[in-house]
Formats: C-alpha cells, structure tokens, sequence
C-alpha cells in the first residue's frame, strides 16, 4: 500500500518523533511505500515551553521524510491537503495528541478524502490531553469528525474517543509497542561510570520531561518517608524540566534529600538513554493522570522493572507485583511499593516476568491493527 504518516518527525525531537519514525520503518519492512509529512511550524516559539523544539541527531537514511504542514497557516493546510489528495494514498495515518493541531488535520483530511481512495485513520496517543483547556473543546470533535477509523494506544484514550464520536466510527485499541532501537542493554557498573555515579549505590529513575501531571512532587514525597529505611538508595531525574526546577529543589531541600537526588536537567539524546536505564533498578512514573507512556516501553526494552501509578493505561501495561507496580497516586502508596522493591530484593523475578511479557508489544502487531482496521472502513 501507499501510506502517508502525517505528524512530527525529524528535525523535531522527543517521543512523539520516534514514535511515527519507527512506525514508519515497520510498514517499509513490510514492503509498503511510506512517507512521514512533518512540520514546517510545529509550534510558534512562544508557545513551546522547552529549550529547543529540534533534535542535534543526523537525518534518518532509511525513511522519506517531508516537511510540509505548517500548524498556524489556514493556507498552508489547504495546499497540503491537495498535495495528499493527489498522492493518493490509501491511508493517511494522522498523529494525535493535542488539540493545538486538530484544525490543520481536519483540513488536509477532509481535503485528501475527496480522491475517494485515501483512508483517514487517526493514530491517537490523548484524545483530551492531560493538561485540558478550552481549544479541546472547540477543535477535538472536529478533528473526530473528519477521521474514517482510529487506532488508541489505550483503553482509557477509545473512551475518551467514544465520547466524541457521534457515528461510532470502527476503533481499536493496541498498546504502545517497545521502543527497541536503543541499543544492548547496559551493565550498571558500566552505566554508573559513564554517567559519573558511584556504582554502590541503589538508584531509581523518573525519566523524561518533568511536567506537573507527571507526579514528580509526589514521588519526592514518598523518598522522603523511605530514605532513611534505605540509605544506599538515590533518585536520578533525567529530563528537561517544563516547570520551575527551583520549586523542587525547594521541595528536595525541606526533605533533606539534597545528597540523595541527581538532577539533570537536560533532554537526553537517544544515545544516552541505555545509560541512564543500565544504571537504575526501578523506573519511576508517579503520574496524577495518564493514558500511556513511552518510557514504560523504553523499560521494557532495557527490561527494567516499573513503579506506575494506576491511571489511564498505565495499570494495563504494567502488572501489578509480577513486572512491577501499579498503585494508588499518592506519597503513601508510592513509599510503600519503594519498600517493598528494595526490601524483598524483587528485582530478579520481576524482571524475568518483564522478559516474557515483552514480546507482547511488536510493532508488527502495530501494523497489523492498522490493516485490519482499515478493513473496515
């Protein structure tokens, strides 16, 4: 088939960008003729909280990558979705996760459905985002509007759909695959020295954009009631922060945590990513609210065991005492999972259950789930 995949990719950075660039690669192993439209304006700078929008790594080789939609140009959407409308694929796959772009999806969708060949299937990550205002009401039913079919990374993301949906239009739910291009695994002896770590310590890790959605305040919390049960045992926090760093260092400071907690506050590049998973037991993801999270299946891939707290889909991935963790959203629940992972020495056999369950996730069964679906349309 002829697929063209409309979202971020290279030069922009981040999860989202991996996501439909692997996504991209599984359906060319497949022997389908795949292009990846990105943007031209992602964000207008203003509104993008981070550093930088743009990754520092090469341009893949191996996928075609175009950039052509520009998010704030009502023009540049119609010129768009002609150019998809002549290209004539038979899906136009559109990558979702905020309302911010629903109205430059709508428009080229609509546009491109005109040859009477393209099929529009949305890949939605969060149908409502996890920090809602008002354009989610204005834009997300629209962009629902103008789909065929959607393929949701959780349960929790088809109910919110769901409740947009007014045709009941086909929908299905395959689970977030493993990022499994990071490399081999890292020794943690090897790992600690390359991130300049004492190797004698226990550490945990909270990975990834730092977010007030993401529960960072309630993890250090929970250190805190833990610390001095386990002495060895230190936080790593690698990612970038979104919000004021200073008020958790205020927050780390009034625990007396400030020898127990490493703050890097940075993006970290692909290449990094095994170092920090090689050096870490437990991987931390205290979230207030959620659908789905990469990071889960960057710790499947390095098989890491998990602490999640239990909302969206973050419990259907993550079984609770077999792989890992999923428990209640608070300090408490948090402490006491910390405990019991250190205390019981869980490690090994949490991660030979990680080891099985792991081959759950292909990005064949991704590909497959959009075939099947379009099907049905």
């Amino acid at each position: 088939m002829k697929i063209i995949i409309l979202g971020t990719s290279w030069p922009y950075r981040g999860g989202l960008a991996t996501f439909n660039e692997r996504l991209a690669r599984q359906f060319v192993s497949e022997g389908h003729e795949v292009e990846l439209w990105t943007f031209r304006l992602q964000y207008p700078s203003f509104l993008f909280p981070g550093k930088t929008q743009y990754t520092s790594e090469p341009a893949p080789k191996d996928i075609l990558i175009r950039r052509e939609l520009n998010s704030c140009n009502p023009f540049n959407w119609i010129h768009v979705g002609r150019a998809v409308r002549k290209a004539a694929p038979d899906m136009l796959i559109c990558c979702y996760w905020m309302s911010f772009f629903a109205p430059s999806y709508s428009t080229v969708s609509r546009l491109a459905k005109k040859n009477g060949k393209t099929k529009c299937i949305a890949l939605v990550h969060n149908m409502i985002p996890h920090e809602p205002n008002i354009l989610d009401k204005l834009f997300a039913p629209s962009f629902v509007r103008s789909q065929d079919a959607f393929v949701a990374l959780s349960d929790s993301v088809v109910k919110d759909i769901d409740r947009l949906d007014k045709a009941g239009k086909p929908k299905i739910f395959y689970p977030h695959p493993i990022y499994d291009h990071y490399g081999e695994r890292m020794a943690k002896v090897e790992a600690c020295k390359a991130l300049g770590l004492p190797e004698g310590k226990k550490y945990m890790l909270f990975f990834g954009l730092v977010r007030a959605y993401k529960g960072l305040d309630l993890l250090l919390d929970a250190f805190g009631l833990v610390k001095d049960k386990l002495p060895d045992l230190q936080l790593i926090i690698a990612g970038e922060f979104y919000e004021e760093e200073e008020k958790y260092r205020s927050q780390i400071a009034s625990l007396g945590l400030n020898e127990r907690v490493i703050i890097r506050n940075e993006f970290v590049p692909d290449g990094d990513l095994r170092k920090y998973f090689g050096a870490s037991e437990l991987i931390v993801q205290p979230y207030k609210t959620a659908t789905q999270s990469g990071v889960t299946q960057v710790a499947f891939h390095f098989e890491k065991p998990m602490l999640v707290t239990n909302v969206g889909g973050l419990g259907e991935i993550v079984h609770d005492h077999k792989m890992g963790y999923a428990c209640e959203p608070t300090s408490a629940a948090i402490a006491a999972d910390i405990l019991d992972y250190y205390q019981q020495d869980r490690q090994s056999a949490y991660t030979t259950y990680l080891q099985k369950e792991k081959t759950k996730y292909a990005w064949s069964k991704m590909t497959t789930a959009y075939l099947n679906i379009l099907s049905q349309c």
